[in-house]
């Protein structure tokens, strides 16, 4: 019995969180989401066995494509040996900075690995940051990623994305497309830089760290977030959070990524600000 081309394609293995993307109109979907590629280079995770990246070459100025699987690298770099404008990189994407394979701009794409999500979403959002990533990801995480303050789905990756980016989703895909199926559906999601961050660069790792310890007491009153978090007396607490004109009442699962900012930039200031000398009395 003849085999199939799929046979004789590297498998798919579960410690790296493979399913491979087969499906034609979502692997279009994502490659249209990346706008025009032509005159751009295309840096794209986990290109697997080649689907995604087949309709990159043919779109942009350029192509790198990182990939862990030392199997797949050899299959990517023989698939496209002929082609000068496509690199194929062997390595943990986590510890590959993404800019350092590209000279100038670039825009980002990846079918990116179901249990290290959050982690690359972060590294992709670390300057020099690619102008419009377009990502297949669990829609759980997709839901998460655009949610309002005060919804279900609103969290801490919610607030740290949308401090420096926005997030859409463009497109639903079943489990059905990937080969092998998850056992979630997925979605295709749409990440842009903000023209102004909410937060200074210099603070973002501060602002990062905050808000994962607020969201880890999400349902408690700011005051007791920011004597838990910070170790601040009450007065002081509802001092920074006055200045901030929030309610000592909110908590964080209601608190826009500006909130946070405001809040940050206060304890920050309250940190440094100088103990005045005690008084003698008139």
């Amino acid at each position: 019995m003849a085999r199939s081309s799929d046979d004789r394609l590297p498998a798919a293995r579960k410690r790296f969180g493979q399913h491979f993307l087969r499906d034609a109109q979502v692997l279009d979907a994502i490659a249209d989401a990346l706008g025009d590629v032509s005159q751009s280079t295309v840096v794209e995770i986990g290109p697997g066995r080649g689907a995604l990246t087949d309709r990159l070459v043919k779109r942009a100025a350029r192509v790198v494509a990182i990939e862990v699987d030392r199997d797949l690298v050899r299959h990517l770099r023989a698939r496209y040996a002929a082609l000068d404008h496509v690199t194929i990189v062997e390595g943990d994407v986590l510890a590959t900075p993404l800019a350092s394979h590209v000279d100038g701009p670039f825009v980002l794409a990846g079918n990116v690995p179901y249990y290290i999500t959050t982690p690359i979403l972060f590294h992709a959002l670390e300057a020099p940051r690619p102008s419009r990533a377009v990502y297949l990801v669990q829609r759980e995480v997709a839901e998460r990623m655009a949610a309002p303050p005060g919804s279900k789905t609103y969290g801490a990756l919610s607030v740290n994305l949308q401090a420096l980016a926005t997030a859409r989703t463009v497109r639903r895909v079943p489990p059905g497309a990937f080969q092998p199926p998850p056992a979630v559906d997925s979605a295709v999601v749409v990440v842009e830089p903000r023209a102004t961050p909410v937060i200074d660069a210099g603070q973002e790792t501060t602002y990062r760290r905050f808000v994962q310890a607020a969201f880890g007491l999400r349902r408690k009153q700011l005051v007791r977030v920011l004597r838990t978090v910070r170790g601040l007396e009450s007065a002081e607490a509802e001092r920074v959070i006055a200045a901030c004109a929030l309610e000592p009442t909110a908590r964080p699962e209601t608190l826009s990524p500006e909130d946070f900012a405001r809040l940050v930039r206060a304890l920050d200031a309250s940190a440094h600000e100088p103990e005045l000398p005690d008084q003698a009395a008139p």
